[in-house]
């Protein structure tokens, strides 16, 4: 058995994996302990990978807020960055400013990211109506992403036609239902394959104890790690 966090971490890291050498510079903001254990796995996987994390405590390369990091996404040198949103509609806006009248944080650059960095993939945890709506309510940025990545499906982006596409849902059941706005899908969608043993061990093992230091709160939820 593994935890829904594994099982989406795993998808991270074979999503940027499928990169290859296109995906050399990883950069994971603040608050977002998934796509940062998706990024470690690969790490571990790929030792070469240079992975920045705005929320490490120790030892954090940026050290002026995210100045360094808007820096280096403006001069093409971030390849992967995580965006999420409030909402996120169908045609990729993202909305992180208000919402069914309530406000929220703030766009916080990430307009400029989602121009500036080569490959952005959209997550969110929740997967509804309430989240994945036919249009935001107000966009904050609006791009070309790699994918969205949801607690219940996998979409590809199709450039072209500005449309998602389903590749793969977690488990089965009826993504659609829930699922606010249009999309393409397969007839026969399959379901997202499961942590392999050796990743299973590496996210117990070394990157639970990574994760621990910087997502403590995290680390103990998902791997009672203390």
């Amino acid at each position: 058995m593994h935890a829904r966090e594994e099982l989406l971490a795993s998808v991270v890291a074979r999503l940027i994996a499928q990169w290859a050498d296109e995906a050399r510079h990883v950069a994971v903001g603040a608050a977002s302990p998934i796509p940062a254990a998706g990024a470690l796995l690969l790490k571990q996987q790929r030792p070469d990978l240079r992975l920045s994390l705005l929320h490490k405590r120790k030892g954090n390369p940026f050290t002026d807020g995210s100045r360094e990091l808007f820096d280096l996404a403006g001069q093409g040198r971030i390849d992967v960055f995580f965006l999420g949103g409030a909402q996120i509609d169908g045609e990729a806006n993202i909305n992180l400013v208000r919402a069914e009248g309530r406000r929220f944080p703030g766009s916080f650059g990430s307009a400029f990211m989602y121009q500036a960095v080569k490959r952005v993939i959209l997550f969110r945890e929740e997967h509804s109506p309430r989240v994945l709506v036919p249009k935001v309510e107000f966009i904050s940025a609006a791009g070309n992403p790699a994918a969205l990545l949801t607690g219940k499906a996998l979409f590809s982006w199709q450039k072209e036609k500005r449309r998602f596409r389903l590749e793969s849902v977690h488990e089965p059941g009826d993504v659609r239902s829930v699922t606010g706005f249009s999309y393409d899908s397969p007839a026969t969608v399959p379901l997202t394959p499961s942590p392999s043993a050796q990743e299973l061990a590496l996210l117990r093992g070394p990157i639970a104890l990574d994760m621990a230091a910087d997502y403590p709160d995290f680390a103990k939820r998902v791997w009672s790690i203390n």
